[in-house]
């Protein structure tokens, strides 16, 4: 879609060109009415932002609306100087409007993607570029002593036995999600950021439904969560809010942490009860309420399960929410800001009358632990 888009603007700002060229002379069009100096000159500068504007939808989507916005204008006032010969970009301005619409309500001060920023820079931990200083924290084999022999097996794999304790993790994803067993996947990427104490959690991510798309954001401050769902970044199709939202990030911070921040595990927002060799229960108490999962770890060290029965499930418009098994299968361990983490990974809902099904599948594509602090060693 945004080629195509590039592409019209592309023709249509050529087009404008055909002005300065009957007033320069610079080609014989003959059919074209006489074009005045100072008209010539409103057409070139409407050129030369329809080319821009073609240009940095390709090149710079985060702010290729302002120029477009410049464009709109001057070419619709060019057009209004040769109405007879030049009213059908008209057409294509009207175009370029529902494009610079969307680019403001996708990108612009009032966007989820602008929210996402804010509240991030937000909730920074200040101090950050001397986390990983000769004083920082660290994680040390005495830490791990009261550990379940499957958790401590986990962070030893993982590398994070003598790392400094991350205070926030940022993340890049792919994938694919839906809402049921029957309903057709939605490809997506995905950022996020998460801050381990006090714990926030910030997820911003971009779908595309029926070639449409469909902004995403999760915030969980505060002790409080909130989910909400756009169509073309301006149509409201979930806001859910409430305890039970609450209580599911709670889960999935949990999850969060013990996926890309494995040494948060030894810290004291975690309480462990030993299971088997292979497992462990963790009670998370750094979210809005207490919530738990068994952590399934095979003989490497990986962790390669997570199960919980305290996320709940919301209906489709979110107002509504179900209680439900739920799981994140993971594996592709590979290195990741010096740790070995996983590289994929898919949420399970495990239906109580119903069989489970996948609802999200993901590959991680980055991973900085305490950003801001410089490059890591892959």
């Amino acid at each position: 879609m945004r080629w195509a888009f590039a592409t019209l603007m592309l023709i249509h700002g050529l087009l404008h060109l055909m002005g300065p060229a009957k007033a320069f002379g610079w080609a014989e069009l003959p059919e074209l009415a006489p074009v005045s100096r100072a008209a010539a000159l409103l057409w070139l500068g409407a050129a030369a932002t329809l080319l821009g504007t073609a240009a940095l939808v390709l090149q710079a989507p985060r702010i290729w609306w302002v120029v477009g916005l410049a464009a709109l204008v001057l070419s619709q006032a060019a057009i209004f100087t040769a109405w007879d010969d030049a009213r059908v970009g008209t057409l294509a301005n009207l175009i370029l409007l529902l494009g610079v619409v969307y680019g403001l309500a996708a990108q612009g001060p009032w966007s989820f993607r602008a929210e996402y920023e804010r509240r991030v820079e937000a909730h920074r931990p200040t101090g950050t570029e001397t986390s990983t200083g000769p004083d920082a924290p660290r994680l040390t084999e005495a830490d791990l002593v009261p550990l379940p022999e499957p958790i401590r097996r986990y962070l030893r794999a993982t590398g994070s036995v003598g790392r400094p304790l991350p205070r926030a993790v940022r993340t890049t994803w792919r994938g694919r999600i839906r809402g049921g067993p029957e309903e057709p996947w939605m490809p997506f990427t995905a950022e996020q950021y998460n801050v381990v104490d006090p714990a926030a959690r910030f997820f911003l991510m971009d779908a595309r439904r029926n070639g449409l798309p469909v902004d995403v954001l999760h915030a969980f401050a505060g002790d409080s969560a909130t989910m909400r769902v756009r169509l073309l970044s301006l149509l409201p199709m979930v806001d859910a809010a409430g305890p039970e939202m609450d209580q599911g990030e709670s889960v999935t911070l949990f999850n969060d942490l013990a996926l890309l921040a494995p040494a948060t595990l030894a810290g004291s927002q975690v309480r462990w009860e030993p299971l088997d060799e292979r497992s462990a229960r963790g009670t998370y108490v750094g979210g809005a309420v207490p919530v738990q999962a068994v952590l399934h770890v095979n003989e490497a060290g990986e962790l390669v399960d997570f199960v919980s029965d305290d996320r709940l499930a919301a209906s489709p418009d979110g107002t509504s929410f179900e209680p439900r098994g739920w799981s994140t299968p993971v594996g592709g361990y590979r290195s990741f800001d010096g740790l070995r983490l996983l590289g994929r990974g898919e949420g399970r809902w495990h239906p109580a009358d119903a069989s489970d099904f996948v609802y999200i599948e993901l590959e991680l594509l980055s991973v900085e632990h305490d950003p801001g602090r410089g490059p890591s060693p892959e």
